[in-house]
């Protein structure tokens, strides 16, 4: 007796639902998608499982020692991943017009959370950033960077047709932002938002003389709050000569210095790392870079390098193909944000630049930092898939029950 027959015999029962009438995950068939898009998903794909796995290495001493399960960190990371990938596929099906007009007010709203911070925030080594809000912890300075280069685009792509108030407005929020991150205090978050503004605006067109004027600022800005915050010319003075003061402010610089340097060619071998196990502090965060750089050695330290290279390529292409400067900018923005940050957590770790409290994207522990990442993943793709002139897919219609 076939199924139809089986269910006529059933008044009440009703036939499952097929495969097509439940929403597609993406926004296009896999067929139509451009080579940008498939490869910029491949290898975020391939970016998040290597976090994952980098995470579980560095994290299941600290992890064992402190809270009792090897697996604490990696459980809550797994969580946090689950929840960034909804935020990118989510990005992947809403066009970036929607996006741009959802900037101005996510600016607004997370520019009142960063100042929140400085009221009610959670103090964390002197610094507050965090937001307590039961068992979830926010940092605003973190989810704030993808609508900071929605709303930039926003600006920088009509900067000559709009009038001053509207350029005063949106400058003065930006600075606003800035300085409220600075007063966290958070060095570096300030400049990297800082930087990536002014590199976008650069692609947009601004004029050089203001260019040069916003640069010179920004550096005096800088130079003022290492002056005024003792710990942030001690990580300056440890930068320039880290082993004067070894066992003090150089310890952190020191260490990473040295498991980069046992890591040799090679490297010692996943899960083999021995400085994360008693001597270098921050190791699942600002400092992972050296434990991997510690288990992989120089080769695997340089592929990672060229992977930041190949996405950069890819997300630059994308640029190059948007059919709007809007667009355009997004895309410049969101390579620059993800690229930029991990080539400056890796200098930090490496010892090129001063101590910050950069994360390395999807790599380093933290659900703030991952959202944020994962959802400008997502804006870089939806670029790509919008300049490739593809038109949404019509909404199939559910039939009607038969009478």
């Amino acid at each position: 007796m076939s199924r139809t027959v089986a269910l006529q015999g059933r008044p009440n029962a009703r036939p499952h639902p097929s495969p097509a009438r439940f929403p597609a995950l993406l926004p296009w068939p896999w067929s139509q998608w451009p080579a940008e898009a498939r490869l910029l998903l491949v290898l975020v794909a391939i970016w998040s499982v290597v976090g994952l796995l980098v995470l579980t290495s560095a994290s299941w001493w600290v992890a064992e020692r402190e809270m009792g399960d090897g697996a604490f960190y990696l459980k809550r990371q797994l969580i946090w991943m689950a929840a960034s990938w909804g935020l990118l596929v989510t990005a992947m099906r809403t066009s970036i017009r929607r996006w741009l007009h959802l900037a101005p007010l996510a600016l607004m709203a997370g520019t009142l959370m960063v100042a929140a911070t400085l009221i009610i925030g959670s103090t964390v080594n002197g610094a507050s950033r965090w937001l307590v809000l039961g068992p979830i912890q926010l940092q605003p300075s973190e989810l704030v960077k993808p609508f900071v280069v929605l709303q930039g685009a926003a600006l920088f792509a009509h900067w000559r047709r709009i009038g001053m108030d509207q350029k005063l407005l949106w400058l003065g929020i930006f600075g606003a932002l800035i300085l409220l991150i600075l007063k966290q205090p958070n060095l570096s978050t300030a400049a990297l938002t800082g930087l990536l503004l002014w590199l976008m605006a650069m692609a947009g067109g601004v004029a050089m003389p203001l260019l040069l004027g916003a640069a010179g600022a920004g550096s005096l800005l800088g130079g003022a709050s290492i002056m005024i915050n003792e710990y942030q010319r001690l990580r300056v003075i440890s930068f320039l000569d880290p082993w004067r003061d070894a066992q003090g402010d150089g310890y952190q610089l020191v260490q990473s210095l040295m498991a980069i340097g046992s890591g040799g060619l090679l490297g010692e071998g996943f899960g083999l790392s021995t400085q994360k196990l008693q001597y270098l502090p921050i190791q699942t965060t600002d400092f992972i870079f050296a434990v991997y750089a510690e288990e992989f050695g120089y080769v695997g330290s340089v592929v990672l390098l060229l992977f930041l290279l190949l996405f950069g390529f890819v997300g630059l292409r994308v640029a190059l193909g948007c059919r709007s400067n809007q667009q355009r900018l997004v895309a410049i923005g969101s390579t620059t944000l993800l690229v930029g940050q991990s080539i400056l957590n890796i200098a930090v770790a490496s010892g090129a630049m001063p101590t910050t409290g950069l994360p390395l994207p999807m790599i380093s522990y933290g659900g703030n930092s991952l959202m944020a990442s994962l959802l400008v993943c997502g804006l870089l793709i939806r670029c790509s898939l919008e300049s490739s002139g593809l038109t949404p897919q019509p909404r199939r219609r559910r039939p009607l029950p038969a009478r």
